[in-house]
């Protein structure tokens, strides 16, 4: 066990990826477990970050899990989703981790639609910000490179370069530095394939655990830092 995430309680919520059968949910919370955490991880499928702020049902389920425990999955249409806050202030975590940008892509658009991002991105952030919460934002890892699926390597990197500007105070945790291209197939074009659900987990672990162990100087916001950076 390693020492450095010992006795923290970890807010993990996200996406589809955190859902599906063999993917995040499956393997992060053991992950981090094992280095000594407490976790409460929640996804749900197809959401983006104001739908963990406003009522909101999915149609294609949900899943919660309580650290190595089984995995609660609800299959279907409308089923509801979390809210952050509740969350928080259920489970009192000392980090957040938000699995969240492949539903940021908007792959099915000619060009990224950055207000849009921006205004999901800051709501949840300005929430995490005003209770003073330590936070990682996990970027989306690299799909097929399919022009008709929409996700293609261009846009993966447009969408990756452009969180890590605006997900402060949380800590961008850039995925697509963990493999190369193609390197991690996909079922889909977008999700991973188990092999590569178990490398991505290992991967964000790695990247929080180097983080908790130097945590980065926090330097003075500047004027005008929030604004729409578009």
């Amino acid at each position: 066990m390693s020492a450095i995430l010992a006795g923290l309680v970890v807010l993990l919520i996200g996406d589809s990826h955190m859902v599906h059968e063999g993917g995040l949910i499956d393997l992060l919370p053991q992950s981090l477990t094992a280095d000594g955490a407490k976790v409460y991880a929640y996804g749900a499928c197809g959401t983006t970050p104001t739908d963990y702020l406003t009522p909101k049902t999915t149609d294609c389920g949900i899943a919660s899990r309580v650290g190595t425990g089984p995995v609660q999955r609800a299959e279907g249409t409308g089923r509801p989703v979390w809210d952050a806050r509740d969350l928080i202030a259920k489970t009192k975590p000392d980090l957040v981790i938000v699995v969240m940008g492949d539903t940021l892509g908007a792959y099915k658009m000619d060009a990224l639609p950055r207000a849009w991002v921006w205004d999901q991105v800051t709501a949840l952030t300005g929430e995490l910000r005003a209770a003073s919460l330590s936070c990682d934002w996990i970027g989306p890892p690299w799909g097929t490179n399919n022009p008709a699926f929409g996700k293609t390597q261009g846009r993966v990197t447009e969408l990756s370069g452009y969180l890590a500007q605006i997900v402060g105070p949380c800590d961008y945790v850039d995925s697509t530095t963990f493999a190369a291209p193609d390197k991690w197939r996909t079922i889909d074009g977008q999700h991973l394939d188990a092999a590569g659900y178990k490398a991505w987990a290992v991967a964000i672990t790695r990247a929080i655990e180097q983080r908790a162990a130097a945590p980065a100087a926090i330097a003075p916001v500047k004027p005008g830092l929030w604004d729409e950076p578009w």
